[in-house]
């Protein structure tokens, strides 16, 4: 079989995202950088640009970035089978270790170590998160534009009560509509 195949990728893909799931504590945005350092450094499947496209996708598409952005990366390597295998691959290290978890949660919950282990994890997934923030921010142009949304939704997602998603389909129509009228008047 070549080594190209769908199938090669396919497992390629699993093996890539099973490992970004059973080493990456803290949830999906946590998973956010692993994923980029895999599938754009490492590997070479697609560039920044794209990785960031599908960030966005998988954050405004329902569900867990991590496995949205999963499926997104494996169909686009691999097409369905990728899909499901970089999905399976994602979902899987956390479905085991729930399933462990779950039959010694009493136990597990009153070992004081365990208790101060998740606070750390809190504190590194912050620390992952304004790191991919600063990788990102590199990539999009800073214009007055990007700075204005960038702030109104921050402080929408932060300090008010509406949810994420209307103010991701806010911003999408926002910027389409200032894209609509930047090339209405170039032409």
């Amino acid at each position: 079989m070549d080594k190209d195949s769908v199938f090669y990728k396919s497992i390629d893909l699993f093996k890539v995202f099973f490992k970004i799931g059973m080493f990456t504590f803290g949830g999906g945005y946590a998973m956010i950088p692993f994923i980029q350092k895999e599938t754009v450094e490492k590997n070479g499947w697609i560039s920044d640009e794209e990785i960031l496209d599908i960030f966005a996708i998988a954050e405004a598409t329902p569900g867990v970035i991590a496995v949205n952005t999963a499926t997104f990366v494996g169909y686009k390597i691999a097409k369905f089978w990728g899909s499901i295998f970089a999905t399976l691959g994602v979902i899987l290290p956390s479905f085991f270790i729930i399933l462990i978890i779950s039959y010694f949660i009493k136990d597990f919950l009153s070992i004081k170590l365990a208790a101060y282990a998740f606070k750390g994890i809190r504190a590194g997934v912050v620390v992952l998160i304004l790191g991919v923030i600063k990788k990102f921010s590199h990539k999009n142009k800073a214009n007055m534009f990007n700075i204005i949304i960038t702030i109104l939704v921050f402080v929408a997602a932060t300090f008010t009560s509406i949810s994420t998603i209307y103010i991701l389909f806010i911003a999408l129509f926002i910027g389409i509509a200032k894209n609509m009228l930047t090339r209405k008047k170039e032409l």
